[in-house]
């Protein structure tokens, strides 16, 4: 079974329940946090309009902060 990364550096044992969609790490329900991603739609190079839902998302703290992503 997969592990959580974070839970591993602290020398615990946790159950992964998820992974980051950015870096792929391991998250336990205690490190897994949920960001709303936005949605943009439009052809390149540049986004036309924001879509009017956000996408759910599991990420890692070290990414949350590392992509100044607001999480409730």
């Amino acid at each position: 079974m997969l592990k959580c990364f974070i839970c591993d550096e602290n020398n615990k044992t946790e159950e992964a329940v998820g992974i980051c969609i950015v870096c792929g790490m391991g998250l336990c329900m205690e490190h897994a946090q949920r960001a709303d991603l936005e949605i943009w739609e439009g052809k390149y190079p540049m986004p036309v309009k924001a879509k009017k839902f956000d996408l759910p998302r599991f990420l890692c703290e070290y990414c949350i902060e590392s992509t100044y992503i607001a999480i409730d």
